[in-house]
Parts: structure tokens; sequence; C-alpha cells
């Protein structure tokens, strides 16, 4: 399935006093490859949310592997595990520059319609991209 890699430089104001990176800041490292990840399929989040779109996170888990530290410039591989239906799933994989596996983790989003506040189905526009990919 298609993948994106995004780049991310780790800053100081991310790290503990130990200038490790604080845990909960992986979240938004994810939030990053996806949303790099929309953007190189011609949306973003701003775009789908002015067409009554949203996609809330209904579930996030992670597996720290081993820590990154102040300055180190992260590679975020975000990769989508099948193709949504309601809702999409996400698979990633964070590497520091030495190439080494810091975190795996999983997203799942859902498609929300949002003047009704349902679930829908995932765009048409975002399938029939995929589909070309």
């Amino acid at each position: 399935m298609k993948n994106t890699l995004t780049h991310i430089r780790v800053r100081y104001g991310e790290t503990d006093q130990m200038g490790v990176v604080y845990y909960g800041n992986y979240a938004q490292y994810l939030e990053q490859g996806r949303t790099e990840w929309l953007r190189e399929l011609g949306f973003s989040y701003k775009w789908m949310e002015a067409n009554n779109v949203h996609l809330p996170v209904i579930h996030f888990s992670i597996d720290y592997k081993q820590p990154a530290f102040y300055d180190d410039l992260l590679t975020v591989k975000t990769t989508l595990k099948q193709m949504p239906n309601v809702k999409i799933e996400f698979y990633y994989e964070i590497y520091n520059e030495s190439k080494q596996l810091l975190i795996t983790a999983t997203t799942i989003l859902v498609f929300v319609n949002s003047t009704t506040k349902k679930l829908m189905r995932a765009p048409d526009y975002l399938m029939e991209k995929l589909k070309e990919e």
C-alpha cells in the first residue's frame, strides 16, 4: 500500500531533562506523517474539513524500541494498511539518522460527516486517488 517518508527534526522543547523525546510527542510525529501522506495524494486535512469530512483518531498504539534525542533527524514512514471504508488504518515506523528503528505504531481513524457528525464512507475522491497508486 501507499507509503510516505516525512523528516522531522527533534526540537528542544520536545525532550525531557535527559534530552530524550517525551513519549507523548510521538503522537504528533505520527500526525505529521499522516498529514504528509494525505498531502502527497493531493489533499489536506484543511481541504477535507472544508469539504465536510473530519478524521478523528479512534485507536492509537505504539511500541517504543529506542529513544530519540534532541536534534535527531527522524524519518517517519507512514503506510496505509488496507483500502479504507468507514475507517482508515495506518502503520508507522520512525527511524533516526543511523537507520535505527525507534518506534512502530498504528492508528485507526474514521470518516465523519462534519454536519451530521455521523460515520460515512471514505470520500470518492480519496478512493479514486488510491486506486491510481
